[in-house]
């Protein structure tokens, strides 16, 4: 859970531990320590998460070549006293032992994760998703409109008719479709009906409706009044209230209260009453509160122990807040959005939901540029290469756990070569799209059908293969080849930013059939292998798919 300044976005970190550092005692943090030698590798991971280095756990390592797991803040408040009613629970931990080394720990891992990790399967599923925020922000900074002009009745129905031409399978209505935050409302003025029409069109076309939610409850909430002694407050003083993207002053609640139990039951009535089966859950940062009414440390404890032991807290109340709303509707999605820094990033949450791991990718802060105030602060955001750049980059995650539990969003905009270019990287398994969709040509919208046809056929074999990768992220050639070791099913992805031939043979055996881009040939080898040539005329992206129609 290392955030990457240069992606501004969480990416996998692969640290190796030395001799001398056992000399050195060093504390290693995890969530994940691996040990290998003489043909069998072992495993112990556990399931609390932040930011590194703000570890709340860590390994620590003894001269004596020992490993302990210690605690190392948070994981109590002094003097807590438990009860039938408050019972103590450690986080979980995992243990794994296999015959052969570190890679084949990191499959079986990776196996684990996404077949046995959740109960919560639906959200294992790799379903296409489209959210509304891109175009929001785009009418915002571009446009010279407001943020929520765009979230009324014509144009959402305008956009899911393009995302049902496009092959999306769940549509995400961003910021702005409710009255005020915390009772979670649908806001009349944009949706006459209540979002009934909307849930219609989006089940006459087989897509599931998806919308967005934080911790903010408006000043005149119902929730917010019957629970005014869960605000998150510091050194005695609530949080300031302020507008959520343009909709009423709101106040942040701690979820580490008995406030979470009332959210979850919101959801939960939203899926009932609204249908939304796809929660996207964003703005809930690891730090902030040291009340002492809450759950973590009273009046005894120091405020810096209290702030701590929310910190640890908040993540573990996350959890039990997708479980509670994924209990009562198991077909329910939870998205986590960890697109800031410092937010709750480790195995638990995975265990009940999944990751909203990238929308608009770095910031002119994160380059020391200056930045004038009235344009977006966001640095990629036009059609081509370097987006995508960005995005893939965390996609080193999926040797270990499945991209398909990081959702990131690619854009569909024309021309065509930026089109081959973010499809080719959606279909690795992140499988995001945002953009003005109306407005997208129509040789565009069927080009992005006919991929996105194609790798419906083989989701399900590339959700689950290993990934074996050739070249860096903007290199010449930079390669994915997704392809499931038992089907022989998946897919290529090549990328590269100089013109030429190039010769890929795949790792796995491949099925018989596939279908091949324009300036692409491909033969067997004689154990079954995929030989592939591609010839670019200028720089982009090919994708070749195996096992289609």
């Amino acid at each position: 859970s290392e955030f990457k300044e240069a992606v501004h976005s969480f990416c996998l970190s692969e640290n190796r531990l030395e001799e001398r550092d056992f000399a050195g005692a060093v504390d290693a943090m995890g969530p994940i320590l691996v040990g290998s030698g003489g043909g069998r590798t072992v495993l112990v991971a556990y399931e609390h998460g932040s930011q590194a280095p703000d570890a709340f756990l860590t390994f620590r390592l003894g001269e004596d070549r020992s490993i302990r797991l210690a605690a190392v803040k948070g994981n109590y408040a002094a003097g807590t006293v438990f009860s039938d009613e408050r019972p103590w629970e450690s986080v979980w931990f995992e243990l794994a032992a296999i015959d052969g080394d570190v890679d084949a720990m990191a499959r079986a891992y990776r196996r684990f994760v996404l077949e046995h990790l959740s109960q919560n399967r639906e959200s294992r599923r790799p379903y296409i998703f489209y959210n509304t925020w891109n175009f929001q922000s785009r009418n915002r900074w571009w446009n010279g409109r407001g943020l929520l002009d765009s979230i009324n009745q014509q144009r959402i129905e305008a956009e899911i008719d393009a995302a049902h031409r496009m092959g999306i399978d769940v549509f995400v209505i961003d910021v702005g479709w409710y009255q005020k935050t915390g009772d979670w409302e649908v806001d009349l003025r944009r949706f006459p009906d209540g979002l009934a029409s909307i849930k219609r069109k989006l089940d006459g076309y087989d897509m599931k409706l998806g919308l967005w939610f934080d911790n903010a409850a408006a000043m005149t909430s119902r929730i917010r009044t019957e629970h005014q002694d869960c605000m998150i407050s510091w050194r005695g003083k609530a949080n300031d209230p302020a507008p959520v993207w343009e909709s009423e002053p709101a106040q942040r609640m701690c979820l580490a209260s008995r406030y979470w139990k009332a959210f979850a039951d919101e959801l939960i009535r939203l899926h009932r009453e609204v249908g939304v089966t796809y929660f996207k859950w964003d703005a809930i940062h690891q730090y902030g509160c040291d009340d002492p009414r809450h759950n973590h440390g009273t009046a005894e404890n120091s405020s810096d122990e209290r702030a701590d032991c929310y910190a640890f807290e908040l993540g573990r109340a996350m959890i039990r807040i997708v479980d509670r709303l994924c209990e009562a509707c198991p077909d329910a999605i939870m998205d986590f959005d960890i697109t800031e820094p410092q937010r709750f990033v480790g195995l638990g949450f995975l265990a009940a939901g999944k990751y909203f791991l990238m929308n608009n990718g770095p910031y002119y802060r994160n380059y020391d540029n200056p930045h004038d105030a009235k344009a977006w602060g966001c640095v990629y955001l036009r059609p081509g290469p370097a987006r995508a750049w960005v995005c893939r980059e965390p996609l080193g995650f999926d040797k270990w756990i499945p991209s398909v539990l990081f959702l990131t969003h690619y854009l569909p905009d024309d021309p065509a070569r930026s089109q081959e270019i973010n499809l080719a990287s959606l279909v690795l398994g992140q499988n995001g799209i945002w953009g003005d969709l109306p407005g997208v040509s129509g040789e565009g919208v069927a080009r992005i059908r006919q991929t996105l046809n194609l790798y419906k056929q083989v989701r399900d074999d590339v959700t689950r293969a290993w990934p074996v990768r050739r070249g860096y992220t903007g290199g010449s050639p930079e390669i994915h080849e997704k392809i499931d070791e038992s089907t022989r099913r998946g897919l290529v992805a090549v990328f590269t930013a100089a013109a030429g031939r190039y010769t890929y043979v795949t790792a796995n055996r491949v099925a018989e059939s596939w279908v091949l881009p324009e300036g692409t040939s491909a033969r067997r080898d004689e154990q079954g292998r995929a030989v592939i040539e591609f010839n670019f005329q200028h720089p982009g992206a090919r994708v070749v798919f195996f096992g289609v129609r």
